[in-house]
C-alpha cells in the first residue's frame, strides 16, 4: 500500500490537465453514495458498528483492480494537517476530515479516484478528471459500482433507488459537478445574471471546496441538486449543456472585454503578475485571485504556454494545510503569509512579463449561446 508522503508528492492527474481543455472547465467530477444493507448508517451507528461496516466495505474496496498499489489508510491513524491536505486536493470532504474512529480513505495512486468509508454514507465514491469529461469520470465510477455490488449487498430500494443518509440524495446518489474559472464573466458584471439562471433551472452554484464555501479566485462549481426520480442519463445530459452554455458565454466575455477594454484587461492581468511576483506578505483570497488572473493572461496569449499548468498547481500547493506540510510544522497565519508569497515568488521567478502585443483577435467571434 502506498504512504501518504508517496501519494501527495506527485499532483493528481486531473490538477495538471494533461491533453484535456481546461481552460474554461478545469475539472468534471461524479460522486455517487451507497449504503450496506441491514448496516445502521454512519450517523446512527455505534462505534463497533462502524469498524463492523469498515470491516465488511474495505477489503472489498482494496480489492478493486483500480486500487492496485493504491493508499488506503483509517482517518484516526493521520494528523489533523494530513487529513486538511486531503480535503484540499478534494480527495475527502471536510465532514470525512471531521470523523473519528470507523472511517477510512481508499484512493487510487493516480488520485483520479477516490472512495470514502463511513462518511454520511457507508460509501462516498468519486472520480475527476480534467476538463470536460462527465461522462468518462461516470464510465469509470459505474464500472466501480458493478464490481462492488457484486461483493457487497447494499441498500436499494426498488421504488426509492439506492437508499442514502440524507433525502436530497435519494435515487441514483448521484453528484455530477464541474469546476469552472469564470474570470471574465466576473470582471464583466455579467456573473450574477448566467448564475441565477442556472439556479433557476435546479442546478446548484459553489464556491471552492463545495456547499458553504465562497467563490475564491473566480472559481465556481456547477452541479445537480435532485437524484430522485431522474436517470444518470438524465441528469448528465443536463449538466453537460449547462456547463457548455457557460463555457461558451465566458468565452465570448473574454473576446467582449479584450475588444471593448483591453487596457483594463492588460492593466489587470499585468498587476497580478507584478504583486505575484514581488509581494513578500500574500494571503491566500488575494493569492487566488491574483493566479485566477494570471491563468486568464496565459489563457489569452499574454503569458508563454505553460503559464496555465503553473497557476493550476500554486492554486493548491498554497493552500493552507499544503504549506504546513511543505514546512513541517505548524504555522501561524502570518508565517502562512510569508511562506505562500516565497513559493510564488519562486515558481514565477522566470516568467516574463505579460506581453500585450500578442494577443491575436479571433476573426469571428463565437456565436452567442441560447440563455440557459
Amino acid at each position: 500500500m502506498m504512504r501518504f508522503s508517496t501519494l501527495i508528492r506527485n499532483p493528481a492527474d486531473w490538477m495538471i490537465g494533461e491533453g484535456a481543455d481546461n481552460a474554461v472547465v478545469l475539472t468534471s467530477r461524479i460522486r455517487l453514495a451507497r449504503n450496506l444493507k441491514d448496516q445502521p448508517f454512519p450517523g446512527w451507528a455505534k462505534k463497533e458498528q462502524r469498524r463492523r461496516a469498515l470491516e465488511i466495505m474495505r477489503p472489498a474496496v482494496e480489492a478493486l483492480p483500480c486500487m492496485k498499489d493504491a493508499f488506503s489508510q483509517e482517518l484516526d491513524d493521520l494528523t489533523s494537517v494530513q487529513k486538511q491536505v486531503m480535503v484540499e486536493r478534494h480527495l475527502i470532504s471536510r465532514e470525512h476530515a471531521a470523523r473519528g474512529e470507523g472511517s477510512a480513505a481508499v484512493i487510487e495512486r493516480r488520485q483520479s479516484v477516490a472512495l470514502m468509508l463511513n462518511e454520511e454514507d457507508h460509501l462516498r465514491m468519486q472520480s475527476i478528471r480534467p476538463g470536460m469529461a462527465l461522462r468518462a469520470a461516470y464510465d469509470t465510477l459505474a464500472a466501480i459500482d458493478t464490481e462492488l455490488e457484486g461483493e457487497l449487498e447494499l441498500a436499494f430500494d426498488h421504488e426509492l433507488g439506492y437508499l442514502t443518509t440524507c433525502p436530497t440524495n435519494l435515487g441514483t446518489g448521484m453528484r455530477a459537478s464541474a469546476m469552472l474559472h469564470l474570470p471574465a464573466l466576473v470582471l464583466s458584471d455579467q456573473i450574477g445574471q448566467v448564475l441565477q439562471a442556472v439556479n433557476k433551472i435546479g442546478l446548484a452554484v459553489r464556491g471552492l471546496y463545495g456547499e458553504g464555501t465562497e467563490s475564491l479566485g473566480n472559481l465556481f462549481q456547477i452541479s445537480n441538486q435532485s437524484t430522485l426520480g431522474e436517470s444518470e442519463e438524465t441528469i448528465l445530459r443536463r449538466l453537460e449543456r449547462v456547463i457548455s452554455q457557460v463555457a461558451t458565454h465566458e468565452r465570448n466575455a473574454r473576446d467582449k472585454l479584450l475588444e471593448d477594454d483591453p487596457a483594463m484587461v492588460s492593466d489587470k492581468i499585468g498587476r497580478a503578475y507584478g504583486v505575484l511576483r514581488h509581494a513578500w506578505i500574500i494571503d491566500s483570497k488575494e493569492a487566488l485571485n491574483h493566479l485566477s488572473l494570471l491563468r486568464l493572461g496565459g489563457d489569452l496569449g499574454f503569458l508563454p504556454e505553460g503559464t496555465v499548468k503553473s497557476c493550476d498547481a500554486l492554486l493548491m500547493d498554497i493552500q493552507p494545510a499544503h504549506l504546513q506540510l511543505h514546512s513541517g510544522r505548524k504555522l501561524s497565519p502570518e508565517e502562512r503569509d510569508s511562506i505562500r508569497a516565497e513559493i510564488v515568488r519562486g515558481r514565477l521567478q522566470s516568467l516574463e512579463p505579460p506581453d500585450i502585443r500578442s494577443i491575436r483577435k479571433n476573426d469571428s467571434p463565437d456565436q452567442e449561446p441560447d440563455m440557459l
